[in-house]
């Protein structure tokens, strides 16, 4: 009976090992990932300086090109504010900026033009609504553009590793679990 159960607790440890090894491993693998994509594109944002925006006009346009491919019609929102002392562009984020720079706002759907247009309608009046609202600029001086949202800032960078961390860190645990209750054996059957 004592030989089965050592060797059953032999088992359940060397799996306990495995598992806790497989989710260190898993979570350098994704630090890795981490630090390969989402951290240069962190680094790499110069719109780190949050201002206040006061909204000067609003426009819908139609479009006819995105990121340079000719497409079919579809609306999109031009905003001027007022940011940083001077007549700025507001963005959305910084992705709406590189596909087209004529556009604060492009709507997500761009199937539809009504349904599209109906999306930019609906984000136009709400910047009516708020005159003032928070933006993100750049410390560039000659700079006359700001973003609304920025997507690689420091709450998705935490974000991001929140999972790796709590990877290593449950890793971590098991494997000491293991270590602690294998050396206290050792200690109970020593006596």
């Amino acid at each position: 009976m004592g030989k089965k159960l050592v060797m059953a607790q032999r088992r359940g440890e060397t799996r306990a090992l495995c598992l806790g090894a497989a989710m260190v491993v898993c979570a350098v693998i994704a630090y890795y990932i981490l630090g390969t994509t989402v951290l240069p594109l962190y680094q790499k944002s110069v719109w780190t300086q949050e201002s206040t925006c006061h909204l000067i006009e609003t426009n819908i346009r139609d479009q006819e090109e995105l990121e340079g491919k000719k497409v079919a019609q579809y609306p999109c929102l031009w905003v001027n504010v007022s940011a940083v002392g001077q007549w700025a562009v507001l963005y959305h984020t910084e992705n709406t900026r590189d596909q087209n720079q004529q556009c604060s706002y492009i709507p997500g759907s761009l199937d539809n033009y009504q349904i599209a247009r109906a999306d930019v309608e609906k984000v136009r009046d709400k910047f009516q609504e708020h005159k003032v609202f928070y933006c993100f600029s750049t410390t560039q001086e000659n700079e006359t553009s700001v973003l609304y949202r920025r997507l690689y800032g420091p709450q998705t960078l935490l974000f991001s590793l929140f999972w790796p961390t709590f990877l290593l860190t449950g890793g971590l645990l098991i494997i000491a679990m293991v270590k602690i209750n294998q050396s206290l054996s050792i200690l109970a059957a020593q006596k």
